[in-house]
């Protein structure tokens, strides 16, 4: 079970990794081309090659249209993506200081007590994403340059979370589990301790 968990996790992930890759590089080619319009209006302006320049900016040099807008909804989905296999390997910091002397019953009482508030706070998210969704396809917003409908990056979004959702409860059934049989069913990586 844990596998087919993990797997869908790890897809989620590597989509986020290329819906991110993908921005950096939209980013990249959008400033670049702004640099080269600036450049272009410049030798226009000052007559120096200023018909090629005129015929570059013409052809459509210049930044990408709407690259803020694109940018906002895919990094929106990125973290969503990225959280499910966050959360499943345990890669979430975590601080413990006051917990480290605590006896392993105490421990594990207190992962399942934060487990199960995740899962409650990862299922909140997913349900308001989802009225968020809602409410942008009954108003019919779209974005200002592109003129997309904003609920498709709610969307997205909202896949992510439902994933993030689903790993969350079967985290947090998992350690239940484990607090009932009274020992430690998964090993998995420690978080990122501090």
């Amino acid at each position: 079970m844990y596998r087919f968990f993990y797997t869908i996790a790890r897809f989620m992930a590597l989509l986020g990794g290329i819906v991110l890759s993908v921005l950096v590089l939209m980013v990249c080619l959008s400033i670049l081309g702004r640099t080269l319009n600036g450049l272009l209006h410049t030798m226009v302006a000052s007559g120096v090659l200023a018909g090629a320049a005129q015929g570059l900016i013409d052809f459509g040099i210049g930044p990408v249209t709407g690259d803020f807008e694109l940018v906002e909804a895919g990094v929106a989905f990125a973290v969503f993506a990225f959280l499910p296999l966050c959360h499943i390997t345990a890669g979430h910091a975590s601080v413990d200081i006051f917990t480290s002397w605590m006896p392993d019953g105490a421990q594990r009482v207190l992962n399942v007590l934060i487990e199960v508030l995740f899962a409650v706070v990862l299922v909140v998210i997913a349900v308001q994403l989802y009225e968020g969704m809602q409410s942008k396809m009954r108003s019919g917003q779209t974005t200002f340059l592109l003129q997309f409908p904003i609920w498709w990056a709610y969307a997205a979004s909202l896949s992510g979370a439902v994933v993030s959702a689903i790993v969350g409860v079967f985290m947090a059934a998992l350690r239940i589990a484990e607090l009932v049989l009274r020992r430690q069913i998964f090993v998995n990586a420690q978080g990122a301790n501090h």
